[in-house]
């Protein structure tokens, strides 16, 4: 296999994820940061829909986020993050990509949907948080005794439900859930693709 080449937006969610997945199956990767307002030329020749995250492999092109993680673990899968494909975890991703994603982006943008308020949102986008501080109890990810699939494909959306109101998050009724997301934005692999670079192309290695 030739080296990969990512276009990725490091604050983007769907770009944290394929980025987790490929550096924890340890796909050796070129990440290039796009900017949104100035999007490369190779990128939207690529794929012309022109959001990130795009994988460029082999002359294959991977233009969604979790085709893109289940293609990096099909690669390497060093600790069972698909669970022996329990459908779990499809079914779990896909609640967050079609219901939770939707309340999460008009709670964080509530001034573009000024027909509720805010908390309205809010706790719409709770119902979900509710089901994934259930999923922790008894154990410290969401599937299983370790992390999953599921794991890195919802922390980028929890992570970003919780910062939008980081003191209501902090005070909320999820301690679990808290925990979690802690022991995630704090560990090493969260760390590594979090990490800035000054140049706008930059190769990241397992």
């Amino acid at each position: 296999m030739s080296e990969a080449l990512l276009y990725s937006f490091r604050r983007c969610p769907y770009a944290m994820r394929a980025r987790l997945a490929l550096r924890y199956a340890g796909v050796p990767v070129r990440i290039v940061e796009v900017s949104l307002k100035d999007k490369p030329a190779e990128m939207l020749a690529l794929s012309p829909k022109g959001t990130v995250p795009v994988l460029s492999v082999d002359g294959r092109v991977i233009e969604e986020s979790l085709e893109i993680m289940q293609w990096a673990l099909a690669q390497n899968d060093p600790h069972d993050w698909l669970l022996h494909g329990d459908p779990a975890v499809l079914a779990l991703i896909t609640e967050n990509d079609q219901v939770f994603k939707q309340h999460l982006n008009r709670y964080k943008y509530a001034e573009r949907y000024p027909e509720q308020p805010m908390e309205h949102y809010r706790a719409k986008g709770e119902v979900f948080l509710h089901t994934l501080e259930g999923l922790l109890a008894g154990r410290d990810y969401l599937l299983a005794s370790h992390p999953s699939l599921a794991d890195a494909a919802l922390v980028p959306f929890v992570r970003q439900f919780a910062h939008v109101d980081r003191e209501w998050f902090a005070g909320s009724n999820y301690p679990k859930l808290q925990q979690w997301l802690q022991r995630y934005l704090t560990s090493d692999l969260f760390l590594q693709i979090m990490d800035k670079h000054n140049n706008p192309v930059a190769k990241l290695h397992p």
